[in-house]
């Protein structure tokens, strides 16, 4: 007969129980989250975002001037990012993060690829359907393979190729079936599209190589974004303004005044509430709530503004939106597959890493390469999203500790 257990006896004052491992380098102590705090932020980033392109659309109808409401959103992100900033203890970007040579080589590009895309988005919703532009919108992982084949040789698998082909197809199906159809609409929801993609693209290269946090990019593009979007609006609006004296013969002026400000305040409210969402779920998780919200979006505005549309055209959109998920899960099992084989097997692999480690290398624009701190290029950095078109990154221990999430 076996004896019985004793008691686990108290731990020795000569031999303390081991301390608890230190949090991984990067991520703070994150207090417990609520199970409900996830839902109640999609429910909020769709309700802004299908409200924000109600907002627009009916904005534009009568006020057609979308360098004013790209101007609008812009000076929003400006005004209303910095006590964000304060608020969760962001540090700015001093010289070692984003030095000199830098401004002119990636951040004024990016800043005038944000004023494009933004002037650019803004002028579809004007010609054609929110519903429509949205639908071209799901285009753009077709522009992130083909830009990242050609900018930066980076090749992809048969199933990521293959998986675009939902996309063409429901696009070209939904364009054949619009009623509403214009071409300046679709050439400006392509050119927004492809600006975006490229602002994806670089963006994610100025995250890995300066480390700076992507709200505090976001402020700095954003400021750099006004000096190009003024001398557009003072040639294209504040002249037709003079012109046609709509300043003093507008009646709804005051209305006017309202909309923009609440576009304003939606554009900016829906992007830091989905990087919020992209800090707590995983990445195939957020391509998921992404491709719902487009289906909120395209079915809001179908239901409010009653644009005419038929069988066909929904299956079309559907069809490009579902070959959204599709690329993103494709893509996502392609990075996990990568990662895999990428991983140390032999002590050999494993002195190479820590000598990689040693010595940063130092890349062509003057921010040092950082890469080994962090999954920038197979994991959470490659989701794509509508809106700041910036990607996850693991942040170093100088703030992580007082950053909070909404």
């Amino acid at each position: 007969m076996p004896p019985p257990l004793s008691p686990p006896s108290p731990p020795s004052p000569l031999h303390p129980p081991p301390p608890a491992p230190p949090p991984l380098p990067g991520r703070g102590p994150s207090p417990p989250s609520s199970p409900l705090r996830v839902p109640v932020l999609c429910l909020a980033w769709y309700a802004l975002s299908a409200g924000g392109n109600v907002v627009n659309k009916v904005l534009l109808s009568f006020f057609p001037r979308p360098v004013t409401v790209s101007l609008c959103h812009v000076l929003g992100l400006v005004a209303l990012l910095p006590p964000l900033l304060r608020a969760w203890r962001v540090p700015p970007a001093g010289p070692a993060q984003l030095p000199p040579r830098a401004y002119p080589r990636l951040i004024l590009p990016l800043a005038f690829g944000k004023y494009l895309a933004s002037v650019s988005a803004h002028v579809s919703l004007w010609r054609v359907p929110v519903s429509y532009a949205h639908t071209v919108k799901a285009t753009m992982p077709i522009w992130v393979v083909l830009l990242s084949r050609i900018i930066m040789k980076e090749k992809q698998t048969t199933k990521v190729y293959l998986s675009l082909i939902p996309i063409i197809g429901g696009v070209l199906l939904a364009t054949v079936t619009e009623l509403s159809f214009d071409t300046w609409g679709l050439v400006s929801a392509l050119a927004a599209t492809l600006c975006f993609s490229l602002q994806n693209i670089f963006s994610k290269k100025v995250l890995r190589d300066s480390r700076i946090h992507h709200l505090r990019l976001l402020n700095i593009l954003g400021c750099h974004a006004v000096f190009f979007m003024i001398p557009t609006w003072v040639l294209v609006d504040l002249s037709s303004f003079l012109v046609e004296n709509d300043l003093g013969s507008m009646a709804q002026w005051p209305w006017t005044i309202l909309l923009l400000a609440v576009s304003g305040f939606c554009n900016f409210a829906q992007n830091v509430i989905a990087f919020s969402i992209l800090n707590l779920i995983s990445p195939l998780s957020y391509s998921v709530a992404n491709a719902t919200k487009r289906i909120t979006v395209i079915s809001v505005s179908l239901l409010m503004l009653r644009n005419p549309v038929t069988t066909t055209n929904v299956l079309g959109m559907l069809t490009a939106i579902l070959g959204v998920f599709l690329y993103n899960k494709t893509k996502y099992d392609a990075n996990r597959e990568a990662k895999k084989q990428l991983l140390p097997i032999t002590t050999g692999d494993l002195a190479n890493l820590e000598r990689h480690r040693s010595t940063p290398e130092k890349s062509q624009n003057g921010l040092g390469s950082l890469t080994q701190h962090g999954d920038f290029q197979y994991g959470r950095g490659n989701v794509l999203t509508d809106h700041f078109q910036y990607s996850r990154q693991n942040y170093p221990t100088l703030y992580s500790s007082n950053r909070y999430d909404v």
